[in-house]
């Protein structure tokens, strides 16, 4: 059987990523999606998400952007001096790697981020990264056993599949030197934390077979996303992606996907890609079926 988790990441980011998501899993192909914890819109986002049965709810742990749900003054390895997160997975890794990345207090706040998502009424399904921090090393295995300790069943295995990512990046409306950047980014994932379906499956924690989407963040075109269909293997793969609506908050932060949010919009609620899902007989799945067996 071919299943296809189609995971939407950022929920939670601003209104209008918000409702973009939910337009993505009413009109289209998303089933699945990750919250942040410390997200500008994080209310209207589980007041959305509990309007929509069926979505698969996961925690999109967090240490890249905006500011701690934990106590400043208890993680600040984890901060700039503004007392926000203080970088991307690139500085964390050189952090990690000068011993001053305090790793009890990146589980002190994950922790909270879990919390926070659970005490607003919602059981995650799944555990992922924000920039897939969560994939670095030893920060995977805080992972794990957060989601041990709070009875979460599933996490993102952040590794592409090679064959699956050459499909997904046909078209030729991609920016090349994203594209190729994003892929060595994949590739370098693929070298720090090669054994963590191996971890997570030590731990008792279930993931996907597969996994594809860090390459074409921001560049996905219909080629690809036709030819990622038609090529995709016999058990269970996740697709990440970033639809959304580009509103007036998210034209103010720093992330450079704006305009592509909507542009994946419209290609996960078209009817042609809707209709070869159905045609190559792909069941669409959230994280919650993964821990299922199903």
């Amino acid at each position: 059987m071919k299943n296809l988790i189609v995971g939407a990441d950022d929920l939670g980011w601003t209104e209008g990523v918000n409702r973009g998501i939910l337009d993505a899993f009413r009109g289209g192909i998303v089933t699945s999606t990750s919250l942040l914890a410390n997200g500008m819109a994080f209310t209207d986002a589980v007041s959305a998400a509990k309007l929509a049965p069926g979505l698969g709810l996961g925690v999109h742990l967090n240490l890249s952007d905006g500011a701690p749900v934990a106590d400043r003054e208890s993680v600040k390895s984890l901060l700039d001096d503004n007392g926000n997160f203080a970088g991307g997975p690139e500085s964390l890794l050189l952090k990690r790697a000068r011993r001053s990345l305090v790793l009890a207090e990146v589980e002190l706040e994950w922790d909270a981020q879990i919390r926070k998502v659970r005490d607003a009424g919602i059981q995650p399904t799944h555990l992922d990264g924000h920039k897939h921090v969560h994939m670095l090393p030893g920060l995977f295995e805080i992972a794990l056993r957060q989601a041990k300790k709070h009875g979460i069943e599933a996490i993102r295995v952040s590794l592409e599949e090679s064959s699956l990512r050459a499909a997904l990046s046909s078209g030729r409306k991609q920016n090349p030197t994203v594209v190729m950047k994003q892929g060595v980014q994949a590739r370098g994932l693929k070298l720090l934390a090669r054994d963590a379906r191996e971890q997570a499956e030590r731990a008792g924690i279930a993931t996907a077979d597969y996994f594809c989407g860090i390459a074409q963040t921001g560049e996905l075109t219909r080629d690809g996303l036709e030819l990622f269909l038609k090529s995709l293997p016999e058990g269970t793969t996740e697709l990440m992606c970033h639809p959304g609506y580009a509103d007036e908050t998210l034209q103010k932060t720093a992330t450079r996907l704006q305009a592509s949010r909507q542009k994946e919009l419209e290609l996960l609620t078209d009817r042609r890609i809707r209709n070869l899902v159905a045609l190559q007989g792909i069941r669409l799945i959230d994280y919650g079926y993964v821990t299922q067996g199903a």
